[in-house]
């Protein structure tokens, strides 16, 4: 078959069997061949388009194995507070926001930190930012708003509310509400007075929006969506597993499909939360017989097991330092989970649990093995999301099970966007060589795939990868850098099997879809602190369509 493309340069396959090339040629959207250049250009014809890279990178396209594509399309025309740690500031941008967006019915910002001038954010500290409209603030994390008065009354949380268990609106002890609010459920409400709460159920609830949004209100939604898909295309992202969702997500998607702005392959999960009961798992069933081709896929189960170590809601096997006797407490006990998994396991769907703490990632490595006990194994790709912390004794259990460890670098504290303190002095300096692994995974046999989890940090995979190789050295520990090439592999080939999507993306062979990300320079001579000053040159998606970054 005659190439529609060819594409010249240093190419890095992630495939064992052929590690480096000179050249892929591209028939359709499939990549024809991999080889050397004079090969593959003999194979030419006088409509092959040939693009002629000099030593630049060619690589499979990035896998963004832990993203909320629908929040980050939304976030992007929020405020952004990203560093930013004073008052006087954050209450400058705030009003600065204030004007340019006179009929906004919420004004909201994400970056975040867990407090502005030393001390802990409160609803008289927005107050005294604006007063008269309703404001909020997104953590970094996104496991905590912070809202000023008039947002806490108009949300009907101004004294309080009953929240499930994990979810709270604090309240101070004059018995109102301080402005805090942790985790979704609990600034639900707040994310509703921005229009935002349709997009919000797939993360917060896992319910689809009722009554079902007009076709206005989803193609307003569907805008959202876009943005974020040109934004991921715009960092080579060409398959990506959203970790929330809902029907009305799919439904989303297959809409953008239809207007033919899909830009990448999607995976989207049945978000189970513990409200639910085991003949909700029906639902995700349908899921999968609704949606599985190359492009809109689901398959699989994710679950919250606990919060985050900032606001010490992640489960610990210990009590936090100085707070004797507490380790949070886990959204699923292990008899129930245990249960779960085992159905969702029996169904032939994979699981994927959010899992910080050590007490946490315990929890659900119990909860897979009972599954596999009861199933039998199989080719289930299990997954645990983050494992921020972990106990000694457990880092041989992920190899046992065949979990996947899906990191994201960019969270380790002293890394990129986070500050090493206060998130080390909340874990305890006795456990840092346990925190934020990965050279130790792997050497574990854990299977590793990488990601961002953005919006909590850029997809900006080039900083992923800079990160993954200049993490610090914490006091005790031992280095985590993985090297150059097994990033690379956990960001393309082991995303993709971790996401079952390893037929047909992650590789550059034969066969495959011509997902491919062209860097403007060599990534293998360049300096890890200077791989993020990099940017990407071209971005191919199924061989149909090229994106420029710049």
């Amino acid at each position: 078959m005659i190439p529609d493309l060819i594409l010249l340069g240093r190419v890095l396959t992630m495939n064992p069997d052929q590690p480096f090339a000179g050249a892929v040629a591209i028939a359709g959207a499939k990549i024809s061949a991999v080889g050397d250049a004079a090969t593959l250009l003999a194979l030419a014809g006088p409509q092959t388009e040939i693009c002629d890279y000099g030593t630049a990178t060619i690589l499979p396209g990035f896998v963004e194995s832990h993203l909320h594509l629908v929040l980050g399309g939304a976030q992007l025309s929020h405020l952004d507070l990203g560093g930013v740690t004073d008052s006087v500031t954050a209450r400058a941008a705030f009003r600065a926001y204030a004007v340019a967006h006179p009929d906004a019915p919420l004004l909201m910002a994400n970056g975040g930190t867990y407090a502005l001038d030393g001390q802990p954010i409160t609803r008289a500290m927005l107050d005294s930012f604006i007063a008269d409209r309703p404001i909020a603030l997104m953590s970094t994390d996104l496991h905590t708003v912070w809202t000023n008065t008039i947002a806490l009354h108009m949300a009907g949380l101004l004294h309080g509310a009953d929240m499930p268990a994990g979810h709270a609106v604090v309240v101070g002890a004059d018995g109102t509400a301080t402005g805090e609010l942790r985790e979704f459920e609990a600034f639900a409400g707040v994310i509703a007075l921005g229009d935002e709460g349709r997009l919000n159920l797939g993360i917060s609830t896992g319910r689809d929006p009722a009554p079902w949004p007009t076709q206005a209100e989803q193609a307003i939604d569907r805008a959202k969506v876009k943005l974020g898909l040109t934004h991921c295309a715009r960092h080579g992202i060409t398959s990506m597993v959203n970790m929330d969702g809902n029907r009305y997500t799919l439904d989303l998607l297959a809409g953008v499909r239809a207007e033919g702005a899909l830009t990448a392959r999607i995976k989207v999960p049945f978000h189970f939360k513990p409200d639910m009961d085991l003949s909700d798992l029906a639902t995700a069933s349908a899921f999968h017989a609704d949606f599985n081709d190359d492009w809109i896929s689901t398959g699989f189960v994710k679950f919250f097991m606990d919060g985050v170590i900032d606001s010490r809601t992640a489960y610990q096997l210990h009590a936090y330092p100085g707070q004797p006797g507490y380790r949070s407490a886990p959204l699923f006990n292990a008899d129930r989970f245990a249960q779960i998994a085992t159905e969702v396991d029996k169904r032939g769907l994979q699981i994927a649990v959010h899992a910080i703490g050590d007490g946490a990632v315990r929890l659900t490595l119990d909860g897979i093995a009972a599954a596999r006990a009861a199933n039998g194994p199989r080719d289930s790709r299990h997954r645990i999301e983050h494992i921020e912390l972990i106990d000694p004794a457990d880092l041989p259990r992920l190899a046992a099970l065949g979990v996947t460890a899906s990191v994201q670098p960019v969270h380790a504290p002293g890394v990129m966007d986070f500050a090493v303190q206060p998130t080390l002095d909340i874990i305890g300096a006795d456990r840092w060589n346990d925190a934020y692994l990965a050279r130790t995974l792997a050497e574990n046999g854990a299977h590793i795939a990488f990601a961002s989890d953005w919006p909590v940090t850029d997809v900006n995979v080039l900083r992923g990868i800079k990160a993954a190789l200049t993490r610090p050295t914490y006091a005790g520990g031992t280095p985590q850098s993985l090297g150059l090439h097994a990033t690379l592999h956990a960001y393309t080939a082991g995303g993709a099997w971790a996401a079952h999507m390893d037929h047909l993306t992650g590789t550059l062979r034969p066969g495959l879809a011509a997902d491919i990300v062209v860097l403007s320079g060599n990534i293998e001579t360049t300096a890890p602190a200077h791989i993020d000053q990099m940017h990407i040159a071209r971005t191919i998606c199924g061989g149909q369509t090229t994106w420029l970054a710049d």
